[in-house]
């Protein structure tokens, strides 16, 4: 397996030795490892996410082109925009 020196912060470095020792990970390079397959998986679903959206930018694009749209007045958005809400199951990023 190929080997890399990588530099850490304080904060990184006493977060890596707590998980290493609460028995989380057997060593630092296993948590390191983790923590790319995480940074991988999330890179690829920021991919997909930007291809639907994306997708549904050329589709809204396209609908205007062709004329498949509703005017609506400020107000009518203002009263839209107030009814949406979070809820707590949704991810507020």
């Amino acid at each position: 397996m190929p080997t890399r020196n990588i530099s850490l912060t304080a904060e990184q470095h006493a977060f890596v030795e707590k998980i290493v020792k609460t028995g989380e990970y057997q060593n630092a390079s296993e948590a390191v490892r983790d923590a790319l397959r995480v940074l991988q998986q999330r890179r690829r679903e920021d991919a997909l996410k930007l291809k639907a959206l994306r997708t549904q930018i050329k589709l809204g694009a396209d609908a205007l082109e062709r004329g498949e749209f509703v005017e609506i007045d400020d107000a009518d958005m203002d009263r839209y925009l107030e009814g949406l809400t979070i809820t707590p199951h949704q991810d507020a990023r």
